[in-house]
């Protein structure tokens, strides 16, 4: 049996977020969340959200109501250590390698298919290397403020600090203030800074419970290669640039992380990618600019 935090229900009260929750159990024991929602009249296929370090699917909060208007199923999980899914209490349980390989049975057991794909920060590695192992279960890729790593990346400074940081406990006050880290990095104005602190706090009862949010810093490809699945990356950036599915990449401007010019150098690799810039909105795009993010895809999927 693994040794996992299992966060109280209470703790997700009163931050905005009326989804039901609805959870599978995995073979080896772990419970984890998803967001399942659904349009009352036919469905035009499933938009499936992957958050990355250090959120869950909270960070999607704005995108899910409109686009089950749209006429889409919703799902959206949590990886395990994060929102409400388990929180194995080892550090060293987690491996990209075993986010994709519970990604890959989540898919499998809920059985989707006609899937959108929207990935963001660890999201797209772990979703997309994913993906390209059975391309006929999507339809299309939105590839938001993310990366797939290769030998001829290059990690921009943004990165190399929240590295540097994120490993050293001492440099993050101890430990890893996951609300204050998501509501700082908000560009645009009007945030409400308290409600995303609390939020991106709430799956986190304890420091024990954090494991997941300290682990993934560390699996950067640039620092540890094979927990970071960097052939596996680069196997998977390869693989997009023959596939036939619509990819659409669409960054904010001023994330310091994954830059404006990576996301031009991508499309551009990727044969009839589409290129949709967010002026002026930070990493996570999916909270600082949900009405644009939103905009880019009913553009490429029809209103």
């Amino acid at each position: 049996m693994i040794d996992a935090v299992r966060t109280p229900d209470e703790r997700f009260d009163n931050l905005g977020w009326s989804f039901a929750p609805h959870y599978l159990t995995h073979p080896d024991g772990l419970r984890q969340h998803y967001v399942d929602e659904r349009p009352t009249g036919a469905e035009r296929g499933t938009f499936l959200l992957l958050h990355g370090e250090p959120t869950w699917s909270y960070l999607y909060r704005d995108m899910i109501q409109p686009l089950v208007d749209l006429g889409f199923r919703v799902v959206a999980p949590d990886h395990f250590g994060f929102g409400r899914s388990d929180k194995p209490i080892d550090d060293e349980w987690y491996t990209i390698a075993r986010h994709r390989a519970a990604l890959e049975h989540f898919i499998g057991a809920l059985d989707l298919g006609d899937i959108n794909l929207v990935v963001q920060d660890w999201g797209g590695p772990i979703g997309l290397c994913t993906a390209v192992r059975d391309l006929a279960r999507y339809q299309r890729l939105f590839i938001l403020n993310t990366w797939l790593h290769d030998d001829t990346f290059e990690y921009s400074d943004g990165v190399r600090m929240w590295r540097a940081l994120a490993t050293d406990p001492d440099q993050l006050g101890g430990d890893m203030p996951v609300g204050v880290i998501v509501a700082s990095a908000m560009v645009r104005p009007g945030h409400d800074g308290d409600l995303l602190t609390r939020a991106f706090d709430a799956p986190f009862p304890d420091v024990t419970a954090k494991a997941g949010a300290r682990r993934f810093p560390v699996c950067i490809p640039f620092g540890e290669p094979e927990l970071g699945d960097g052939a596996v990356q680069a196997e998977a950036r390869a693989q997009l640039r023959e596939a036939t599915l619509p990819v659409h990449v669409a960054f904010a401007d001023a994330d310091p992380i994954f830059t404006w010019a990576w996301a031009e150098q991508w499309a551009a690799e990727i044969p009839g990618a589409t290129l949709d810039r967010i002026e002026g909105a930070g990493h996570f795009v999916q909270i600082d600019a949900a009405d644009d993010v939103l905009a880019v895809i009913r553009a490429h999927v029809g209103a």
